[in-house]
């Protein structure tokens, strides 16, 4: 019997399956660019506090590794699904109670902060568990109750969900930054998937308006008693008045990038990693690639960052399915979120709050988790059928 035209296709065509090795030497890149400049900016610090010029980067190494093992399993897991078959309502329950483990005896402080626990000699930051699962459940649910998502009540809902892990993150373990990015991941894979505009657009001007009222208030109250918040404004605006307290990292900071020039001094060969600029291998790492590297090295750091961003989008747009695009724009939210903030604090742009680079700032939570979403977005993109017409 002669073929149809839908079998004729079919023998032709045949579906395969491929590992994105795109997305894997971005990564590789970006990973080993971040442990070179970690060596280089944190040996002068390690040595003085530790009297081990590698004791960062060990740790680093150690981390990325656990994540690197994470980003594979997650890659070659039979089925990307099965995070929302299964493990859907366990992500939201379980990345929102963890927050609590800051509040046990595993807990411990670090520049006047309780958010992170030690286990097993391992640093743990729950908060970052909290961005992986706000990816995971949210795009779980969605995908669930589909057009739903763009009725009132739908959204209501789901906002009300969001605002949950939001308001834990903050309230328990005191971190802003996290929480304004874990919001900032709930409001991109939602704009996305609800067909209704406004009220995101709406939203950015409420939040736009309060943000100006909180400069006229720390303006006006300038000799007043502010709490830290407040301060941090006023050294956002006159970091120079500041120097001595709120205004010194970013001081220090504009210093480093503006002495890099085009080339800049050299890998190694930072005065600023020495000790004036506070915190240099964790938030303010780019302002030692700009004073090190130049305005060349940078430019390369940001253009790496900006075709994994366009890879990530190229894997969410060729999805097989809403889950799986999701769960990719949720990764890809998270990373771009989180390099538009972090180069907006080291440059002054914004006020100063603490917000890593990611794959290039020490952090091991950090780079474990940010490893293991590129894992899940590689699994759709393994997923992802290429029709292939050799005969």
């Amino acid at each position: 019997m002669a073929m149809d035209a839908k079998q004729r296709v079919k023998a032709r065509f045949k579906k395969r399956y491929y590992f994105d090795f795109e997305l894997l030497t971005i990564v590789c890149f970006l990973l080993a660019f971040g442990l070179v400049m970690l060596l280089s900016t944190s040996n002068y610090e390690a040595t003085i506090t530790f009297h081990n010029p590698y004791y960062y980067f060990k740790k680093q190494v150690i981390s990325m590794a656990f994540g690197l093992v994470l980003f594979f399993i997650l890659t070659f897991t039979k089925d990307y699904h099965i995070l929302y078959k299964k493990f859907i309502l366990l992500s939201y329950v379980a990345s929102n109670a963890v927050l609590f483990l800051v509040k046990t005896s595993l807990a411990y402080s670090a520049n006047g902060a309780t958010r992170w626990i030690r286990i097993f000699g391992l640093s743990v930051q729950p908060s970052e568990l909290t961005k992986f699962g706000m990816i995971v459940f949210l795009a779980g649910f969605i995908s669930k109750i589909g057009k739903k998502i763009s009725t009132r009540n739908g959204l209501m809902l789901t906002s009300v969900l969001v605002l949950i892990p939001v308001f834990l993150v903050y309230k328990v373990t005191r971190n802003l930054s996290t929480a304004i990015i874990i919001a900032g991941i709930a409001y991109v894979m939602l704009f996305i998937a609800c067909e209704k505009k406004f009220p995101f657009i709406a939203l950015v001007v409420i939040v736009v308006v309060m943000a100006v009222g909180l400069v006229v208030y720390a303006k006006a109250n300038i000799n007043g008693n502010l709490d830290f918040r407040m301060l941090r404004i006023l050294a956002w605006l006159d970091p120079q008045a500041y120097a001595s307290t709120k205004g010194q990292q970013i001081l220090q900071s504009l210093y480093a990038i503006g002495s890099g020039g085009l080339f800049g001094k050299g890998l190694g060969e930072s005065v600023q990693k020495l000790g004036p600029l506070p915190e240099a291998q964790n938030d303010m790492i780019f302002a030692i690639i700009c004073e090190e590297l130049g305005f060349f090295g940078a430019a390369v750091v940001l253009i790496m960052f900006m075709i994994l961003i366009w890879r990530l989008k190229k894997i969410a747009d060729s999805a097989p399915d809403m889950f799986g695009a999701l769960l990719v724009i949720g990764v890809m939210a998270h990373i771009s979120i989180q390099v538009m903030l972090n180069l907006a604090v080291v440059t002054n742009t914004i006020p100063n709050t603490g917000i890593t680079l990611p794959f290039i700032s020490y952090g091991g939570s950090a780079i474990a988790i940010q490893l293991a979403e590129l894992g899940i977005a590689s699994n759709v993109a393994r997923f992802t059928p290429v029709y292939d017409d050799r005969r």
